[in-house]
């Protein structure tokens, strides 16, 4: 007789835990739906808000998918691939992070029924794929596009992403200052193409106090700084700008560095030797007649005093990134050497530079720059938690702006769009072979959960209104929506005059589908060692 033959072989450490199989697949569908639900009643124009505490005890306040599942602390790994898919949204297009997120969570939801029939994954994900690529192309066969230059059509899209935002009641405000923004920074390149860099070129800055009808863009650049002088000129029209990334003070020793020194005089001589430095640079910036001069290092005492005598006014220790945007703005050259420097390295295209004090803080505003490329914009609130949610409503709206420059290309909102792509996938589910048939109908069940959570979000008979909004759409109404205020059918297109960026949808489609697949297909899931046995391990313990 054998011994042993039958005897389980450990190949894991015994503090390992695994779930395999049906156990793995079934955790992984609820950690999704968990995710989805703490943003479920934050989609639609009456949604709720959510308080969430950040590790250092700050309070955020927002409605926005990304900013509430960024502050999340969440163990699970399949929760954190799913708010891992809201963070691609928000960098890709800037706006549908909650969709994204509760699309994902209704596509895994749909697959369980199938994965207790033993249906395989992979069947399962086909089908999802195959779905995908139809509901793309039908998204495309019902876009509209825009004209660039009707700003009236321009607005009412940005109007319909911040309809569901805390700022909703300044919409007209909000989608001014993102148009206008986006316009101003806005480049056409040598190859034809468009380059809109918002993160880089249009920086928000927040100044508590007055109303929020105070915002606005600036024709230029707003530094948080103060000249280094106070005989230095505050206020100049038409100035003359010179940026350096170099300081002006004397070079001090890299590492360490040897004087030696034989009596008083050769002391005297070294500090002679560093002012002659700092007048040498003082006189070659004197040359160029610049009213303002502006360096990302320190500015001595001495260098100070002569720039005062000359009239010319200095702010210090910029950032490199706030250099480069006021570079592009004024038009000038940031350079490290002012002897190597020539008059088409200044900047001339500032009309007026002041300072002002906001609040108990000075900013240095230059201002009615002519054809700037980019810009800084200015938002009043009464509070710094108030701020902060029209900062991020801002850039939603920006993105929305700059996704329609790129692709002007729209879609019907209020869940018309997702509706008639359910439908035509029904139609289309009729024509697909075998047991794919199933879960590929079962994609187009998952899509209704957008207009389904509108309904719920504004309190409507939400079994009455999706099976009228199905019949509409069965008819060929494919502009038939939910008016999220009052919980109503509406017309998308003559009612509400409501729409969608295609890229927004295609992207929250796309993500949410790919990721639905992704989880669905893991059967296995091992959690190793802990950190402190790692950390014991490496140790030699």
């Amino acid at each position: 007789m054998q011994r042993g033959v039958n005897a389980p072989v450990l190949v894991l450490n015994n503090k390992t835990q695994r779930n395999q199989g049906r156990k793995a697949q079934l955790d992984n569908i609820t950690a999704s739906l968990a995710v989805a639900d703490i943003i479920r009643t934050t989609l639609g124009p009456r949604a709720m808000l959510k308080m969430v505490l950040d590790p250092m005890g700050g309070i955020v306040l927002t409605n926005d998918g990304n900013c509430i599942l960024r502050e999340i602390d969440c163990h699970h790994p399949s929760a954190k691939s799913i708010i891992a898919i809201s963070r691609t949204q928000d960098e890709e297009v800037g706006d549908g992070t909650t969709s994204v997120i509760i699309l994902a969570g209704e596509m895994m939801k749909v697959a369980t029924p199938f994965m207790a029939r033993n249906m395989h994954p992979t069947v399962i994900c086909t089908a999802y794929m195959h779905a995908l690529t139809d509901a793309v192309d039908y998204m495309k066969e019902i876009a509209r596009e825009i004209d660039l230059e009707d700003q009236e059509a321009i607005m009412e899209i940005v109007r319909s992403s911040i309809a569901t935002k805390f700022t909703s009641r300044w919409g007209d405000l909000i989608c001014a200052l993102a148009i206008k923004c986006v316009r101003t920074v806005a480049k056409t390149l040598e190859d034809g193409s468009v380059e809109i860099d918002t993160k880089k070129y249009a920086r928000i800055e927040k100044m508590p106090g007055g109303m929020v009808d105070d915002c606005r863009v600036l024709d230029g650049i707003v530094l948080w700084k103060d000249v280094t002088h106070p005989k230095m000129r505050r206020r100049i029209e038409n100035p003359r700008i010179m940026m350096l990334d170099c300081g002006l003070e004397y070079r001090k020793g890299e590492s360490q560095t040897n004087i030696e020194m034989k009596n008083e005089r050769d002391f005297e001589r070294y500090l002679q030797i560093e002012e002659d430095a700092i007048r040498e640079i003082c006189d070659n910036i004197i040359a160029l007649t610049p009213d303002i001069v502006l360096c990302e290092k320190g500015c001595s005492d001495l260098a100070q005093h002569f720039l005062v005598e000359a009239g010319i006014s200095v702010i210090r220790r910029n950032k490199k990134w706030e250099m480069t945007r006021l570079a592009r703005a004024v038009g000038g050259i940031l350079c490290n050497r002012p002897a190597l420097m020539s008059e088409s390295d200044i900047g001339t295209r500032c009309g007026l530079f002041e300072v002002r004090k906001v609040g108990d803080e000075y900013f240095s505003f230059f201002d009615q720059c002519e054809n700037p490329k980019a810009c800084s914009v200015i938002l009043r609130g009464a509070g710094k938690d108030i701020l902060q949610e029209v900062e991020r409503n801002l850039m939603d709206a920006m993105n929305v702006v700059r996704n329609i420059f790129k692709d002007p290309k729209v879609l019907p909102g209020g869940g018309a769009t997702e509706m008639a792509v359910a439908t035509h996938l029904r139609q289309k589910a009729n024509t697909v072979q075998g047991q794919m048939a199933f879960p590929y109908k079962a994609v187009a069940d998952g899509l209704e959960v957008i207009p389904r959570t509108l309904c719920q979000n504004c309190g409507a008979d939400t079994i009455r209104i999706m099976t009228q909004l199905r019949a509409s759409h069965a008819e060929g109404n494919i502009f038939m929506g939910i008016d999220g205020e009052k919980g109503t059918l509406a017309d998308v297109e003559s009612e509400l005059n409501l729409w969608e960026p295609f890229v927004v949808k295609e992207s929250s489609i796309k993500t949410s589908m790919e990721a639905a697949c992704m989880l669905l297909r893991i059967d296995d899931i091992v959690s190793g060692v802990t950190s402190a046995e790692l950390e014991n391990y490496l140790a030699g313990k």
